[in-house]
């Protein structure tokens, strides 16, 4: 007789299928809030080359928020300046303007790194590990069912999807039944989960392909380790430094490439080569030459610009896709790998908070109404942008074409999509709007501001993003006043004394007790100088430990801080309660008499 296999079966809170940028993101977030989750992928191995280019500012704050930014900065390539070239009367290219190589002020970090796609990928994966998770590597879906039950759909306690996951690297027991509370696809442009899940794209292809190539670089183009910009006769042509002294060149393709496939419409990159790709480029760099060092290419590819996004981006807010699986735009604007970033750290805190039993399920429904409402304005950006760099520029012969001017406004008008810091998200049950002229320059909706306050107890600065890790608790952010003034300081008193009550927010929904509560951190800015307060004038509430309290004063060198209320509209005796979400935005903002409205705004999505 014949021995009957059982195929094995297995129960995860949330199954990720697709480790690319968005999956583990989204892997990593989970895992460090205990969320039993399990990431899949194709690959046998991480990327060693290529794909995505790097992060931008605003990437580079999520990334701090998760305490992985120190490995970007240490590991990728920076880029401070972006150079422009255009056309030269006497034939040939010249550089007309240098800049910064990001117009966004209110940055960070106000520059981006780049390093290729699986190198960030692996910052991500070395903090799972620390947790003891890992990407399981050559496995692929070949089945998934998701319940149609009413009341197993609002249980999020509910095995609701039914994923038959294959082993590529097994001819034996290779086949496992994963039950998943939640299923996220990050499985990329082509995405399997969408396909499964019926979710159509909308958009359209352009006529504008592009070869890219990775190099070390032998030439005499001055500029080859700033970001430049080069508009030429031939073409145009894009150089993005990359790390261990690589760069990376986006050429578009002349009219007369070849690289479609007439039969199938499709980019066929057999037509073309590294080699043909860089001749295009030394047309367009004319008169500087430029070599590969060494005769190595470690990644190239060819594409055509296409602009599309998911009709949905989620299915009965028990399955999700994020990243190239819901938004595909033009690389230029090195918004790929960023915004797939961004969907997943915008969807991690919100699983997490249905699973842990703290929100309803409706929670998940403002991942879609955020992410694609950003997607869609990100499409709209990347289509003015793509066509500005195929363009041909203005000339005497060409008076129809890009004059310099008009490519380097649009460079400083796009600079929030590009840094990533223009993200803002439209009022919902997590965002309310009501009291934003409380601290008019904090946008609500958006990303809260950077600055250094210093402590009161020991005037050390400290950068208030710092103070706000993505380790999913909302953060109360109290402006207290003047507490050199009587009527502020007890006006903070009485705020405290709000505050402690059992039926107010705090105790109502914060599982825990003052330092220790689960959903909220709470922290203390005073507008006072350092020379007029101790800590300890603080109410106690505010103080169960030193490091809670801060001033908006100059640190004792006088180096930084200072002018933190100025920046943040916020009136210096009056003050305000500030309510930034676990993913670092800005929630809702109150009066520090205000607790009743700020019971309301939570009482809308807590349990």
């Amino acid at each position: 007789m014949s021995q009957q296999t059982t195929t094995k079966e297995a129960h995860v809170d949330v199954l990720i299928i697709g480790a690319g940028p968005a999956g583990m993101v989204c892997a990593n977030a989970l895992v460090q809030a205990g969320v039993n989750v399990r990431i899949v992928d194709q690959r046998p191995e991480g990327l060693i080359a290529g794909q995505a280019d790097g992060c931008q500012p605003r990437t580079l704050e999520v990334m701090q928020s998760y305490g992985l930014a120190e490995k970007m900065f240490k590991r990728g390539e920076h880029l401070h300046k972006s150079v422009f070239y255009n056309p030269s009367p006497n034939g040939g290219i010249e550089r007309t303007t240098r800049s910064g190589s990001i117009n966004a002020p209110s940055a960070r970090w106000e520059y981006g790194v780049t390093l290729h796609q699986g190198g960030v990928e692996q910052i991500f994966e070395e903090a799972m590990i620390e947790k003891g998770a890992r990407v399981e590597r050559s496995t692929i879906p070949t089945a998934i069912e998701l319940s149609e039950n009413a009341n197993d759909l609002q249980d999020p306690n509910a095995y609701t999807a039914k994923v038959t996951l294959d082993r590529l690297d097994r001819k034996e027991d290779n086949t496992e039944i994963v039950h998943a509370k939640f299923v996220l696809g990050s499985d990329g442009a082509h995405s399997w989960v969408r396909r499964m899940l019926g979710i159509n794209m909308e958009g359209d292809s352009t006529d504008s392909i592009w070869g890219v190539v990775d190099m070390v670089p032998d030439t005499n183009f001055p500029d080859i380790r700033a970001q430049s910009f080069v508009h030429s006769h031939d073409g145009t042509l894009f150089i993005i430094p990359r790390e261990r002294d690589q760069v990376r060149l986006y050429v578009q393709q002349g009219a007369d490439s070849d690289v479609i496939d007439p039969i199938t419409g499709r980019v066929d990159k057999n037509r073309t080569s590294p080699k043909k790709i860089l001749a295009q480029a030394r047309k367009i760099l004319s008169p500087y030459r430029i070599e590969v060092k060494d005769d190595k290419v470690p990644w190239w590819t060819v594409y055509v610009v296409g602009q599309r996004v998911a009709k949905k981006f989620a299915i009965r807010d028990r399955a999700f896709i994020a990243g190239d699986a819901c938004h595909t735009h033009s690389p230029k604007a090195g918004q790929g790998m960023n915004a797939s970033m961004a969907d997943s750290h915008n969807l991690a805190w919100k699983l997490t908070y249905v699973l842990r039993g703290w929100s309803p399920i409706f929670l998940l429904k403002t991942y879609e109404s955020e992410r694609r409402a950003y997607a869609q304005a990100l499409i709209n950006f990347d289509k003015g942008w793509s066509k500005l760099f195929t363009a041909k520029p203005r000339t005497e012969e060409n008076q129809d074409g890009i004059t310099h001017e008009q490519f380097l406004n649009a460079f400083k008008t796009f600079s929030g999509f590009t840094s990533g810091i223009a993200i803002h998200y439209g009022p919902s049950v997590i965002v309310d709007v009501t009291y934003q002229t409380l601290a008019s320059n904090l946008v609500i909706g958006e990303r809260m501001l950077p600055h250094i306050f210093i402590r009161a107890a020991n005037a050390q600065p400290v950068e208030i993003q710092d103070l706000l890790p993505a380790d999913t608790r909302f953060k109360i952010l109290v402006f207290a006043g003047n507490l050199s003034i009587d009527k502020d300081k007890v006006k903070l008193q009485t705020l405290a004394a709000a505050l402690d009550k059992p039926e107010n927010f705090l105790k109502r929904y914060g599982r825990g007790d003052v330092e220790k509560w689960e959903v909220f951190d709470v922290l203390c800015f005073s507008s006072a100088k350092q020379d007029q307060v101790d800590y300890l004038d603080f109410p106690e509430f505010f103080r169960p430990h030193y490091s809670r309290v801060f001033l908006d004063d100059e640190d004792m060198h006088g180096r930084s801080g200072g002018g933190g209320y100025a920046k943040y509209g916020v009136d210096e005796s009056a003050g305000a309660i500030v309510v930034v979400r676990p993913d670092g935005y800005v929630g809702t903002i109150a009066s520090l008499d205000g607790v009743d409205f700020i019971n309301t705004y939570f009482a809308a999505f807590l349990v």
